[in-house]
């Protein structure tokens, strides 16, 4: 059993919902990362998506696209996101983390490869955006050979055949993009997201997060009360890309605790 799936039974036991936190490796300081996931660990998130900058990201907004520049800026490669990984595993064996990125450096690093390396880092899932499920059987079984999960996107625009194909592809969660757009849009429609709960529910039976456009706690609760997990990320990487080096992992546990709360009130 994957760290994830024992997470989401725990939470499920408990009543809760998971809060999965998004912050890109590397950003906004090269020596923060682990510090920063440490702190939102303990602050309550139960899941983390640790970026893999890319140069050319397709769902990114413009806060995430800003955080990957800077941290390729800093000469972040994958392979430094797999060490932050295992230094992160030194302090912390329990708290699941999701690489979320695109397939190019996974393909530079080379698939096999990558997915040894990642196990023997300590992730515990991945989602590539432009690796459809059609083309990633290859790759999806042998993340699960590891007992890593495969994180599959699914948005409104999805068919329900797309829908059944991940549904029988994905474990540990899927992610459900809330709005058509990019990541950090403003005009999420919480009616329209429970609305397209039923249809995803009845092809898929692993957890669904929800994320995109979610800025605060109001709007995560609300999300939360038909998901399994609100994926945040847009306005955490915002938050924290202006603050000095000693204060990023001090006002990212602050906004955790916020979301936090307001997902358990």
């Amino acid at each position: 059993m994957s760290r994830i799936q024992t997470t989401f039974d725990r939470l499920r036991a408990a009543g809760r919902k998971a809060l999965i936190p998004y912050v890109t490796a590397g950003d906004p300081y090269a020596d923060v990362t682990v510090e920063l996931m440490l702190a939102m660990a303990e602050a309550g998130a139960d899941v983390i998506e640790l970026g893999v900058p890319f140069s050319d990201p397709m769902a990114d907004g413009p806060v995430i696209q800003r955080a990957s520049e800077r941290a390729l800026a800093k000469g972040i490669t994958l392979r430094d996101v797999l060490a932050i990984v295992r230094e992160f595993r030194t302090r912390d064996a329990e708290t699941p983390i999701v690489l979320m990125g695109y397939a190019n450096p996974i393909e530079r690093f080379g698939p096999e490869a990558f997915v040894l390396e990642a196990k023997a880092a300590g992730v515990d899932g991945v989602l590539v955006v432009d690796y459809p499920p059609e083309e990633c059987v290859a790759f999806a079984a042998a993340l699960k050979a590891q007992a890593m999960d495969p994180i599959f996107l699914l948005a409104p625009t999805s068919t329900d055949e797309r829908v059944a194909l991940i549904g029988r592809m994905a474990s540990g969660y899927v992610y459900y993009v809330s709005l058509k757009g990019v990541t950090g849009a403003g005009h999420l429609d919480t009616s329209a997201v429970a609305d397209a709960m039923p249809r995803l529910r009845a092809h898929i039976s692993v957890p669904l997060g929800v994320g995109f456009g979610i800025r605060d706690g109001k709007t995560a609760a609300a999300v939360a009360r038909v998901s399994d997990a609100v994926v945040i990320g847009s306005a955490l990487v915002q938050l924290i890309e202006s603050q000095t080096r000693d204060n990023v992992a001090i006002q990212a546990a602050a906004f955790i605790r916020d979301i936090r709360a307001a997902l358990d009130a």
